[in-house]
């Protein structure tokens, strides 16, 4: 049987879905008074879109049930702009609270959605998001069980931020722990990096390339669950590069770790554009965000394996070891350039490219 694409099954969800006829076009301080209006814009859209049976439920909290040892994690998302190549501010909060589960080496089940809406969205720009939200739970298998709807005047926020918590069980043979990165791991980069980072920045700067630029967000949870599944304990450590992009997280885990780490560029994956990009746009790769990617620390007996693993993963074709963990150099990243220059890799100074996520 053919498997659907991932349009295939958002241009399914729009149809099931139709925006309902609504007596408002705009959504106002009224919106966020708890009263008549709040009810219609929760009823005709939240709810509706993204129903389910504890969702249902109406309740300003939700009763869960979750086996074993259990990962909470909360996030809120700022982006700018709220809809950009490849997608929009809500499958992005979806896909980056179900990532950070993924990285304590859990399984998604439930998560909490809270809006704070600017005076003056438009209904055509809310049904848009919420529709991007349902995709993304339906890719993760996740859902949206509580949550909060809040409204701002006019001029003091940005269209609209998500905050967003999520639940998960931890899969019985992860043990993911700084404390477990030894000399010889290596580390594997899971696909193309700053992708997100350029799909944000050719939007503010009307950049034009051959071809669109996309945002590589989405969910990392079905990989992770199969790395578990066949190799457990031998994968140490995960972490997904968003804001800062993977040089900073490296540099974070090398300071935790107190070892080394040597990564090599002439292994590190990048789409063509987005390096071009970067060049034109005077960016370090390494320093840009990303938001469909993650880092595997593993034990070297079972490298390659891992790669070939999340190679069967279309979002993993790029999966690549882009280095090793030294005892040399502790607490610091070292890049070997293409032409076998070495400079130190520290972390982000500043904020190279604001409101990404």
């Amino acid at each position: 049987m053919k498997l659907e694409s991932q349009k295939e099954q958002k241009v399914k969800i729009q149809l099931s879905c139709p925006m309902p006829k609504l007596d408002f076009d705009v959504i106002t301080l009224g919106h966020g008074s708890g009263g008549l209006l709040t009810n219609k814009l929760l009823s005709s859209g939240v709810f509706h879109v993204l129903k389910n049976d504890i969702l249902d439920r109406r309740h300003d909290g939700a009763t869960v049930y979750l086996q074993g040892e259990t990962a909470f994690t909360s996030d809120s998302f700022v982006i700018s702009p709220i809809f950009f190549p490849g997608g929009n501010i809500g499958e992005l909060a979806v896909n980056g609270t179900v990532n950070d589960l993924a990285m304590c080496g859990a399984i998604p089940r439930y998560l909490s959605l809270s809006f704070i809406i600017e005076e003056g969205l438009t209904m055509k720009e809310f049904w848009e998001i919420l529709l991007a939200i349902k995709f993304a739970c339906v890719q993760a298998g996740v859902q949206i069980v509580t949550g909060d709807t809040k409204v701002v005047e006019r001029g003091k926020g940005d269209k609209i931020f998500i905050n967003t918590t999520g639940l998960g069980e931890v899969h019985p043979d992860a043990n993911i722990g700084i404390a477990n990165i030894k000399v010889g791991d290596k580390v594997i980069v899971s696909d193309n990096l700053a992708t997100h980072g350029i799909a944000i920045m050719s939007v503010r700067e009307g950049l034009e390339f051959e071809t669109t630029i996309e945002s590589d967000t989405r969910n990392l949870n079905h990989v992770i669950q199969a790395l578990m599944d066949d190799f457990g304990n031998g994968i140490h450590l995960l972490r997904d590069p968003t804001r800062g992009g993977v040089g900073t997280v490296l540099t974070e885990i090398a300071r935790d770790a107190q070892l080394g780490i040597d990564i090599f560029q002439k292994n590190i994956p990048i789409n063509e554009q987005v390096y071009g990009a970067c060049e034109i746009l005077g960016l370090d790769p390494l320093y840009v965000a990303n938001e469909g990617i993650f880092i595997a620390i593993v034990d070297d007996a079972i490298a390659d394996k891992v790669i070939q693993k999340m190679k069967s993963f279309d979002h993993c074709s790029k999966a690549a070891i882009i280095g090793e963990v030294v005892e040399s150099h502790p607490r610091q990243v070292v890049l070997t350039s293409q032409i076998g220059g070495k400079r130190i890799v520290n972390m982000l100074v500043g904020e190279q490219l604001p409101r990404i996520c």
